[in-house]
């Protein structure tokens, strides 16, 4: 179905406003895209399938960007490549084959997206608490997981490629805490290029998928992505000048309380 003239300019300015808000915060735009186009009305499948290739197309500049400048371990982006990209694979083909109609898993859709945003916002709010407990206490349960880093690189990489085939959520935030959790000797820029680089193929394949699926809409993606691609550049220039002690804590709370709405009602 086209989209009119006053349909276009709302989805441009959803693109911006997102936009704006990842540039200004650097959470991945699936957490704040995806709820948006539910109180748009999209169905589940169509808001999640066009959001992954929404944020596959979002995220590659930055992540050519750290290629460049070598903050990229690419051993590390392939162990997880290597559990998510065939468990995003298979879970398109699952909701392909196991329902005849997009409606019957579509509250699998949203559940699963309530459980992401969630843990998206829990990962948010600890995220220097985890850093500290990963630097300061090696040993024990956590120490015998460092130490078997590759095998569970690829185990969180599974669970990513699922959820956020499900839910478009994910990539970022969660992709980070799994990398900061795991190798601890990891620069933090590394840890983002590298999160980065992992996250652009399993969006695009996840998103492709949907596509397959039926689930994208074409004129919508080219809509949010007119508005997103130069906030994003205005809200990175602006961010430094807004405290991160007023940001963080509104973003949080609206992931949390969105995530608690579609994962309970």
């Amino acid at each position: 179905m086209p989209i009119l003239q006053p349909e276009l300019l709302l989805y441009i300015s959803a693109g911006a406003l997102v936009g704006f808000a990842v540039g200004l915060t650097g959470v991945g735009g699936g957490s704040l895209m995806t709820p948006i186009l539910l109180l748009f009305g999209f169905p589940p499948q169509v808001a999640i399938g066009t959001d992954l290739l929404y944020a596959a197309i979002t995220k590659s500049s930055g992540m050519v960007m750290h290629a460049r400048r070598r903050n990229v371990d690419w051993t590390i982006m392939k162990r997880m490549a290597a559990g998510s990209i065939p468990a995003a694979l298979l879970t398109a083909a699952a909701l392909w084959l196991l329902a005849s109609d997009a409606d019957d898993y579509a509250p699998l859709l949203t559940t699963a997206l309530g459980i992401t945003l969630i843990v998206t916002a829990l990962v948010l709010l600890f995220k220097h608490r985890l850093q500290a407990m990963v630097n300061h206490r090696p040993a024990g349960m956590l120490g015998s997981v460092q130490q078997r880093a590759g095998a569970w690189t690829v185990a969180m990489g599974v669970l990513l490629g699922v959820f956020v085939t499900l839910s478009s959520v994910g990539a970022g935030a969660i992709g980070t805490a799994v990398l900061l959790v795991l190798y601890p000797a990891l620069a933090p820029i590394r840890v983002v290029g590298t999160d980065l680089a992992h996250a652009v193929p399993l969006t695009l394949i996840a998103g492709l998928g949907h596509l397959a699926l039926g689930h994208v809409d074409l004129g919508l993606l080219v809509a949010l992505l007119m508005g997103s691609l130069p906030a994003i550049y205005i809200g990175t220039h602006v961010g430094h000048r807004i405290p991160n002690h007023i940001m963080h804590p509104v973003l949080v709370t609206v992931l949390l309380a969105l995530g608690i709405k579609y994962a309970v009602f």
